[in-house]
This record gives structure tokens, sequence and C-alpha cells, in this order.
């Protein structure tokens, strides 16, 4: 392991290698029993440092360089190449395996249907899950929804995501982002455009909306994925923000709604990056639940 000094804790570089012979890299800090935490989309595992941090002073942390956005494993950064959700959820099975016991796993956003689809593939290699606000697609009275956005049938792409990925085959991927921020954040088009702009003006950004745009895709292309879920008989905590807009309160209930031992959890006065606005209340929701959850097995 390489070390690295974090936040307030030495952290150490994981590497292991999934069996289709790609690397799997995850920051580790902390010791004691494992929560893994997968970052949402237009991120990386950075992005949850100041959580990470607070919750290793009890627990042994792992944070996920998640596949989709790990730009070393892009044939073509600039335009996109997208990974499957099964790929992604075997990069988290291959840290659990080489953790050697059973972890807590929390996800966020896209990260949180990673985490879902994990939690199905293998669970007996999880104690529980915590789930914010997942980026999963459900049935609505107006039909197939992922956000905002409107699914023909599940498996197919969208028109919203066509649009988005031509954009980037024409080297804009500030409108790419715009396109992602209005079909599925649901902003008016003048802002999300705005936002698109922006975006693209900061490299960290501008490098990771082509992963975005890939997450997108293979979110759509996992379908409607609830029938699956109703069969996951793990505790699981589904996390929204009591200020977070409706679209997202829909899938968490839900998630929620059809889970054998699902529970809801409220962030007071936060919405969906509560991981920057109030680290401490979110590692504290998580700390709550894996004392829980830990206590409950060997």
């Amino acid at each position: 392991m390489e070390k690295r000094k974090g936040n307030t804790e030495e952290t150490h570089l994981l590497t292991v290698q999934a069996s289709d012979g790609t690397g799997v890299l995850a920051e580790v800090e902390g010791e004691g029993r494992v929560i893994l935490i997968l970052h949402p989309g237009m991120a990386t595992s950075k992005n949850y440092a100041k959580v990470a941090a607070r919750l290793a002073r009890r627990y042994r942390v792992i944070r996920l360089h998640r596949r989709q956005y790990r730009l070393d494993l892009k044939t073509d950064p600039l335009r996109g190449s997208p990974c499957t959700i099964v790929e992604e959820v075997e990069h988290v099975l291959t840290i659990v395996k080489a953790v050697g016991e059973p972890v807590l796993l929390f996800g966020h956003s896209s990260g949180g249907t990673v985490a879902l689809e994990a939690l199905v593939a293998s669970p007996s290699s999880f104690v529980g899950g915590m789930i914010y606000e997942p980026a999963s697609m459900i049935e609505t009275a107006a039909g197939l929804r992922l956000g905002e956005e409107r699914i023909e049938r599940a498996g197919e792409t969208s028109e919203g995501l066509k649009r988005a990925r031509q954009a980037l085959m024409e080297g804009r991927p500030n409108r790419a982002f715009g396109t992602f921020m209005h079909v599925v954040g649901g902003l008016p088009s003048i802002l999300a455009n705005l936002v698109g702009t922006l975006s693209a003006l900061f490299p960290d950004y501008y490098r990771l909306i082509p992963c975005q745009i890939d997450d997108m895709e293979a979110l759509e292309r996992l379908g409607l994925r609830l029938d699956a879920y109703a069969k996951l008989n793990l505790p699981v905590a589904m996390v929204g923000g009591e200020r977070s807009p409706e679209s997202l309160k829909r899938i968490v209930v839900a998630v929620a709604d059809v889970l054998p031992r699902g529970e809801r959890i409220r962030l007071r006065r936060q919405a969906w990056a509560c991981h920057a606005s109030d680290p401490q209340q979110l590692a504290d929701v998580m700390e709550t639940f894996a004392k829980r959850v830990f206590e409950e097995v060997p």
C-alpha cells in the first residue's frame, strides 16, 4: 500500500486486481469494521474525504475510485467510453474480497445505484447498505423516469442521452453536461446550459463530463430494477435530503417501499450535497446506522 496524508488521518492507496484484469483503486484510512463508500457522479473519491475523516475515528473507511470515473481505464476519455454497472459492481466486490470480511456499503446518487446492484449480486459480502438518493429508474404515472428524463422502454437510451452524446462527439462537453443537467437534473434549459459552460471552465470538472455521460448511459441501460431490490434481505437505509427535489424524493420512497428491511433517513436542512455542505451530519447518520448493523453480526 502507498501511504498518503489525508485531512486528519494517514490514508493508504489500496490496489488489487479484478477478475477481468483491470486494476481496482481505493483510499483507506482508520481501523476497525469496514465502511465502503461509492462516490456520486461528476466526482471522485476525494469528494468524500471530509466524511471519511470523521468516520475513520472509529471505522476503517474505504473510498473506492469508481471504475466509471477512472480516466486511466477509458479508451476515449474525451468522448466517453462507458463501462457497465456489472463491471462497476465487479470492482466493488473485488475490494470486499480483498478486505476479507462483510462490510457496510454506502453509495451516493449513481454510486447508490451501483451499491444496490452490488448488494443484490452478493448479499453475503455485506452487513447492510446505506443509499443516498440513488440515480435509479422508477415507474411513474408519466412512464419510466431517470430523474426528470423520460425513458421509452427499460434498457433503452433516452433522447436526452443521445443529444448529450452527440455534443461530446462534436467536441462540446459544456453542451453535453448542460443537456444532462436539463434532462436528468430538471434545470431550465438556460440555467442548465450556464452550469454546463461554467463546469467546463474548471479542469477537474471538465475531465469528468464524458464520465458523467457514460454514467447516464450505464444507468439507462440497467433499466428498472425494483423487483430485484425487493428480494434483498439486508438492512438498508435510504437516505434523502429534506430540501432535495421531488424527483429525488420519489426515487428514495420507491426504493425504500420495496426493500424488505428498508428504512428511511432524512437529512435535516440538506439536499443532494450533504457530503459537502454538512459532512458532520452525514457522518453522524452513517455512524449511527453502522453501529447498529455491526452489532447484529459477529
